[in-house]
Parts: C-alpha cells; sequence; structure tokens
C-alpha cells in the first residue's frame, strides 16, 4: 500500500510586502518539480493602506492561489517595532499555535534594520523545531554578508519576479534602493557565487540545520 506523504508547508514573513525582491525564493522553492503540492503562507507586519493592497497584488501573481494557505497583513508602524515588540511578539505566539511550517524564511538577524532585527529574533526565539532560512536585502547601510545556502533560478524565474516587484509596489518607486538592475545584480552575484547554471541564484543564511 502506497504511502501519502505529507504536504511540504513553508511560510515567508517580513516587515514590509516588497520583502519579496528578496524573499521570492520562498515560491521558487514551492514550484521546484518534487514539491509540485506544496503549501505556503505569507506575513507582513507593516501593511496598512496602499501598503496592504499591493502586498495582495504582489502574493496573487507569485503564488498559485490554490496552494496560498494564509496571507496576514498587520498594521504595526515601520520603523517603530522594536518600541512595540510585546504586541509583536504576541503575534508570533499566534502564529505557533496555528501553523508548523517545514521551512520558514525570515529576516537577516544582521540586519541593519531595527525592525528587520526584531522579527529575524523572534522567529528563532518563537520556533525552535524548524528549518530557518534568513534572506538578505540590500540598502544604503551597506549590511551585505556572505550566505551560504542558494536556490539557483531560471533566467525567466528572475525576470518574472523583478517584473512583479516593479509593476506592483509602486509606493516604493520613489527610494533610490527600488530599481530593477539592484534586483537583478543581486541574483547575478548569487549565481556566481554558487555556479548556478542561469547565472542567477537567490542566497540565504542558514544558521542551523538539523540532518
Amino acid at each position: 500500500m502506497e504511502t501519502r506523504r505529507a504536504r511540504f508547508k513553508s511560510c515567508a514573513w517580513g516587515v514590509i510586502p516588497t520583502i519579496w525582491r528578496s524573499a521570492a525564493g520562498a515560491p521558487s522553492w514551492n514550484s521546484r518539480p518534487e514539491r509540485p503540492d506544496a503549501l505556503f503562507c505569507w506575513v507582513v507586519f507593516s501593511a496598512s493602506g496602499i501598503r496592504a493592497l499591493e502586498a495582495k497584488q504582489g502574493v496573487a501573481q507569485l503564488l498559485d492561489p490554490s496552494r496560498l494557505t494564509a496571507v496576514m497583513l498587520k498594521p504595526f508602524p515601520d520603523g517603530f517595532m522594536p518600541y512595540v515588540g510585546a504586541d509583536i511578539k504576541r503575534v508570533f505566539e499566534e502564529l505557533k499555535r496555528s501553523i508548523s511550517p517545514d521551512l520558514i524564511f525570515t529576516h537577516n538577524r544582521n540586519d541593519a534594520h531595527q525592525d528587520h532585527r526584531l522579527i529575524s529574533e523572534l522567529t528563532w526565539n518563537t520556533f525552535r523545531d524548524h528549518l530557518i532560512l534568513e534572506y538578505e536585502i540590500p540598502k544604503y547601510d551597506g549590511d551585505m554578508g556572505r550566505p551560504g545556502v542558494f536556490v539557483p533560478l531560471s533566467k525567466d524565474v528572475c525576470e518574472r519576479k523583478v517584473d512583479v516587484i516593479v509593476n506592483t509596489f509602486r509606493s516604493q518607486s520613489e527610494k533610490r534602493w527600488f530599481d530593477r538592475e539592484t534586483f537583478v545584480s543581486l541574483m547575478r552575484l548569487r549565481g556566481m557565487e554558487c555556479n548556478s547554471p542561469s547565472g542567477y541564484a537567490e542566497a540565504f543564511y542558514g544558521r542551523k540545520l538539523v540532518l
């Protein structure tokens, strides 16, 4: 009798909807042929007004709706999250009671942005029996590091990802980092570092792995 394999579940969370500019490895991971039935959830901690609308539009374009289990949008103030840390911790406790993903994508604990660091710290504080990968975000502060986990991407996937980011998250278009060349160049650099056949990849920090 054939044993049915449980469906693979992954979650990604971050401060603002444009986490997809660096964390889109999550849906691309789920799209790999060996996991055609994978499920996915997404949590954004600062998504109100236009950001909430962009978040819904972006995830609808990047993920197959039939494999999306939840989209949770929270209205915490961007830039001030360390000052409402207790409330954010309560959200993480709620997540822990409601989900148990096989894979979690979160911010890098060494990120120079205070909100990003808090989300990473609470991820590790709350989820102790899960595979956690930390994604990277290029920014003015210059906090890029040396990630050791790579997901090769086809050029078509890279182009689709960047198209969705640039066309959907227009509220960020005036910011200097919001640039097509920035997004593509980071994937090209990481592709070179892992000898990706296409030349493109996304990279993550894997700090603890149990085999």
